[in-house]
């Protein structure tokens, strides 16, 4: 059976779908120029090869990308969905001791979860784990946002996070949720073992039923002067920093 395919926009987006060999492709529309600038940033390699090519002017790819308004940079390309791992597969299989998933509540604004993509996929998080329901999985601002880490990120979609954090515990994971509540600084933390860094939406935070799943609370240290950071900012900080603390590790 044929899956249901989307489009996803930009440069980023684009050319590092059309090199993950695991995303199938179906069409991918061009400007004369953004063909030539692909061509010439990737010599040494046909990314268009068996792919079927339109030529578009970039209005039609204005009128391609519809209301979204964003900037597609003259490539567009249409796409099916990566195969999934489940979440309980992927921790079978992982065979490593040190595992960092990251764990999104109610968080469902597409260009802040592109955002935690594109730093979870720089900084070497191995999967993020979602709600089904509210990831907006074929949204091309998320795409367009992510700047092509979507094709090396594991995205785990459950159906209930507090399920998945009742697994994760029985597998020697600890929880670390990054809330208001928090009191200990998180770079205090040695980041020993296996982690899920849990975040929860910008407006409400974690829910409280959420909360009592964590083993530890802590928060980012700002300047008196800002209330907040948005939640992509600070996960970004956060993924930063463990990931060098683990680099020092070997």
């Amino acid at each position: 059976m044929k899956k249901t395919t989307f489009l996803i926009v930009g440069k980023h987006a684009v050319t590092e779908a059309l090199k993950n060999p695991k995303r199938k492709i179906e069409k991918v529309f061009v400007t004369e120029d953004a063909l030539k600038n692909l061509n010439r940033q990737n010599q040494s390699s046909n990314l268009l090869k068996g792919i079927n090519v339109f030529y578009k002017s970039r209005r039609e790819l204005d009128n391609l990308c519809g209301r979204d308004e964003i900037a597609h940079q003259g490539l567009v390309a249409e796409v099916e969905q990566l195969e999934e791992i489940s979440l309980k597969d992927f921790v079978k299989e992982a065979g490593k001791e040190n595992i960092n998933f990251l764990a999104l509540e109610e968080v469902t604004d597409p260009r802040n979860i592109g955002s935690i993509i594109r730093s979870a996929a720089s900084f070497n998080i191995d999967g993020i784990i979602v709600k089904d329901r509210s990831y907006p999985s074929k949204s091309k601002l998320l795409y367009r946002s992510a700047s092509g880490g979507a094709e090396h990120m594991n995205i785990f979609k459950e159906s209930n996070i507090n399920t998945s954090l009742k697994y994760l515990k029985s597998q020697n994971f600890w929880i670390s949720a990054f809330d208001v509540s928090g009191k200990k600084d998180f770079t205090e933390h040695k980041w020993p073992g296996r982690n899920v860094l849990l975040f929860g939406s910008e407006g409400f935070g974690l829910k409280h039923q959420t909360l009592k799943h964590s083993d530890f609370r802590f928060k980012i240290s700002i300047s008196k002067n800002v209330e907040s950071l948005n939640i992509s900012n600070t996960v970004s900080i956060v993924c930063h920093h463990i990931n060098h603390i683990l680099k020092k590790k070997t």
